[in-house]
């Protein structure tokens, strides 16, 4: 069951509980805060590493594809004690970027919306779901990308819709986190 209302304290026990190669997975839907806890997270933890699915999502049509990509080659290999890989996606060119390695036994916490799945929830033992009202998330995600995002809202946010119809991720989580 998860914690209702956590703090970033709670997770952050959450993290010391679960050893120094603890695996986290963030979730929530635009704008909701997932980037702003994984980056105080962190800090809080200097340890880990912030995976961002921003950076792997392959272009405005690819929540579930960025979201399959992370898990599969980057949760489920350190998972297994192995290195992850990732591909970067270059946003200016609508293209695929460099290939990425993360080491064995890193402690990560990767953060992006659709990451929360049930096999996500079968690797990553810290498990968050960020929530905040749909006016306040529109609010901060374009503030945050301006322009870049406004003409892409809808058709993300239906991206988002068919990943809470599909998975549910709110009821995978161990902690629900409102920023």
């Amino acid at each position: 069951m998860a914690q209702v209302g956590a703090s970033l304290a709670d997770i952050a026990a959450s993290v010391d509980a679960c050893g120094p190669t603890c695996l986290v997975v963030i979730d929530g839907r635009s704008g909701a805060g997932k980037t702003t806890l994984a980056r105080e997270l962190a800090a809080a933890r200097p340890a880990f590493t912030v995976l961002s699915l921003d950076q792997l999502y392959p272009g405005w049509d690819g929540l579930r594809s960025g979201a399959d990509a992370a898990i599969t080659g980057v949760l489920g290999p350190l998972a297994e004690g192995r290195a992850g890989r990732w591909r970067g996606w270059d946003w200016e060119a609508d293209a695929p970027a460099a290939w990425h390695e993360v080491a064995p036994g890193t402690p990560l916490i990767i953060e992006g919306a659709g990451v929360l799945t049930p096999a996500a929830a079968a690797l990553a033992p810290v498990r968050v779901w960020v929530e905040a009202d749909d006016a306040v998330r529109r609010e901060r995600a374009l503030r945050r990308d301006g322009a870049t995002y406004e003409p892409h809202w809808d058709r993300w946010a239906a991206q988002e819709r068919q990943h809470l119809r599909t998975h549910d991720p709110r009821s995978l989580a161990t902690h629900l986190f409102r920023l």
